[in-house]
């Protein structure tokens, strides 16, 4: 199993790995049309994961110039605004409020949602697979935050093709998490004493 203090540290933690290897996987592509196209599905995404602004304008300015910190402003596409560095680098972003609208399972969210959608249509082979690994093992963690009680990992398998429209399955010879491993990895993160002093900070500020 792969922990977080094995990886490279999020520029952003909001947007989580999953859209850090959307980008990565942006990166990758041969033409500067197929990184705009790409890039503008990641951006629908991250506007799921990002407050919703009174100036619309304003916010999906933002949420390019996220996209580009992300990228270390190294991916070549069509930006509908001017990536300004030094300004981009003194954004924070902000916890989200998702809209209410009808979605297929409410404990996965909207987000995540758009993700499968969005790898969905990427080309198969090996970077589809480890990002539909990746959002897998998302959805278990995610489902066991919602019911600790029974999880099924063929139920998540099929949840998976069931939102792709049958076009993501689960990569050869994988292997979801042990359920009691990420039980024990949740807990430990919410009784992490560093978190506990960021709230605490943020009820004082």
């Amino acid at each position: 199993m792969e922990y977080n203090t094995q990886r490279p540290l999020l520029k952003i933690n909001d947007y989580g790995r999953t859209v850090t290897k959307m980008i990565d996987y942006a990166k990758t592509l041969p033409t500067r049309e197929e990184r705009t196209q790409m890039a503008r599905k990641i951006i629908g995404v991250m506007a799921l994961l990002n407050p919703k602004l009174k100036d619309r304008t304003e916010f999906h300015h933002i949420l390019w110039d996220h996209l580009m910190i992300m990228a270390d402003y190294n991916l070549d596409c069509d930006c509908p605004y001017e990536i300004d560095r030094e300004k981009t680098e003194s954004f924070h972003p902000h916890r989200i409020k998702l809209q209410e609208s009808k979605i297929r399972y409410r404990h996965y969210g909207r987000a995540m949602e758009a993700m499968i959608a969005a790898v969905a249509e990427m080309p198969a082979g090996y970077t589809r697979d480890e990002i539909t690994a990746q959002i897998a093992h998302a959805m278990k963690r995610k489902y066991l935050q919602w019911n600790r009680d029974t999880v099924d990992d063929e139920m998540i398998a099929q949840q998976l093709l069931e939102l792709s429209n049958g076009r993501l399955t689960l990569p050869e010879g994988f292997q979801f998490h042990p359920t009691e491993e990420l039980l024990q990895n949740m807990e430990a993160a919410a009784n992490d004493p560093k978190k506990k002093k960021k709230k605490k900070k943020k009820k004082h500020a």
